[in-house]
């Protein structure tokens, strides 16, 4: 058996060898990946694992009469006569598929410039595992020691991935790109003579010098759990509810799905034939873009190897455009918007790159004391959300506001809506946008939901 490939000569051998085969059009992912995650529990080390992982995904194209005929196959081993048969199979799978008139490649616009977005500092491959077992221990000593009534943790953890992606196509593009993801969360326990509660925090990177401090992620998700010690139900009221920043970014992840092509030529999506209307109050704007410095989503090219790029989405409350990638277009009569999505073993679908809300000028604080009376969400729990028709139910937890003054922590309750109702109702719009993924918000007033207690 030959030795493996790396990523870029398995992808244009695997080109190669697929047109060989018969087909008309391909292309092709390979994806290395090395991972480290340690988690401690009080000082004790709780476990490690160090995983490192590499696939090649083949798509192939064939003539099939009224359309292309496409078949995507995978492995994890990169030797020359793996990738060869692989590809003779491809093809094979193809021929026995039925032809798609919207299947193919994209139609032009890949990617040509290789912009430096700060996926990486190459310096952090030096930390060491005892390095993040030293940073998870900080933060788990900060969380117990914020307190007494810190009583015990569900463990402080640390983690750092760095994954190479290289991409290649018939049309004789083949890029390449190293990224890495760093993180640090703690979730400690708090208990007094009203029960016991969790919560916990985190801070998310591509460099280790994007992380907050370990000490004051312990100390924050200490906050947090203290925060909700005497929690109690409310009696059910149509109120204000307010989301922090945390618990706003769901309901623009929420929105994400029903932004996608597919949901929306499936007419799965309550947004789906929506396209210039006005869905949400004009505070809302909504921006995804691939190339935003730093990113944890960003990366010069999506999973079609198209450049990446700024969309508006949604602004000032309208809807304009769609997440795309060149299927789902195809199928609206549209252009692809860049957010091809796309592992090793799959073809393409659609994904949000860096997708946020943007700002107000509103603090949180005045936000609150603007409001007479409502709830401030600071955790949701569940998937109660239909992408089909809007509606929305999650349990959820928080803070009671009265006389725009947090008066006592709330648990036990349920907030219902509907999405395309909420984002119309939308009041009031923070400055407090935070970044703890590829989704981002500050917090957000929804002028009236249901919130149902005792």
């Amino acid at each position: 058996m030959s030795a493996a490939l790396a990523g870029p000569d398995a992808v244009a051998h695997a080109l190669e060898a697929v047109r060989r085969a018969g087909a008309v059009a391909a292309d092709a992912v390979a994806v290395e990946s090395d991972s480290v995650e340690v988690r401690v529990r009080d000082a004790e080390v709780d476990h490690v694992k160090q995983a490192r992982e590499r696939g090649l995904g083949i798509r192939a194209f064939v003539n099939g009469g009224d359309g292309l005929a496409t078949a995507v196959t995978s492995t994890s081993d990169l030797s020359p006569e793996v990738i060869e048969r692989m590809a003779a199979e491809t093809v094979a799978l193809a021929r026995a598929t039925a032809p798609d008139r919207h299947a193919g490649l994209p139609d032009g616009g890949f990617v040509a410039d290789r912009p430096d977005l700060g996926l990486l500092d190459p310096a952090d491959r030096a930390s060491t595992v005892e390095d993040r077992i030293a940073r998870a221990r900080e933060a788990e000593a900060a969380a117990r020691g914020a307190d007494p009534r810190i009583s015990n943790s569900e463990g402080s953890e640390a983690s750092s991935d760095f994954a190479r992606v290289a991409f290649g196509n018939s049309e004789g593009l083949l890029a390449e790109y190293e990224s890495a993801h760093h993180g640090i969360s703690c979730m400690p326990v708090a208990r007094d003579g009203s029960g016991m509660q969790t919560d916990y925090w985190m801070s998310v990177g591509r460099r280790l010098a994007d992380l907050d401090a370990p000490a004051d992620v312990g100390r924050e998700a200490a906050r947090r759990a203290l925060g909700r010690l005497g929690a109690r139900r409310v009696p059910t009221a149509e109120v204000p509810v307010i989301f922090d920043p945390m618990t706003a970014r769901s309901l623009v992840g929420n929105l994400v799905g029903c932004l996608s092509g597919y949901s929306v030529y499936r007419e799965a999506s309550f947004l789906a034939g929506r396209l210039g209307d006005v869905i949400a109050d004009a505070r809302v704007t909504v921006v995804d873009d691939g190339r935003r410095p730093g990113g944890l989503g960003s990366k010069p090219f999506d999973g079609e190897g198209l450049a990446t790029r700024r969309n508006v989405v949604v602004g000032e409350g309208r809807l304009e455009t769609y997440l795309l990638d060149s299927y789902s277009a195809r199928k609206l009569g549209l252009a692809s918007t860049g957010n091809a999505s796309r592992g090793v073993g799959s073809g393409p679908g659609v994904g949000a790159t860096n997708l946020w809300l943007e700002p107000g000028d509103a603090t949180l604080d005045e936000i609150v004391a603007d409001t007479p009376r409502g709830l401030l969400v600071t955790s949701l729990f569940g998937h109660g959300f239909n992408a089909v028709n809007g509606d929305f139910s999650r349990g959820a937890a928080g803070v009671w506001i009265e006389g725009g003054k947090r008066t006592h922590p709330v648990e036990e309750i349920t907030i219902a809506g509907n999405l395309g109702r909420m984002l119309l109702d939308v009041d009031a719009v923070g400055s407090d946008l935070l970044w703890l993924g590829r989704v981002a918000a500050p917090s957000l007033r929804v002028a009236r939901m249901t919130v149902a207690g005792e």
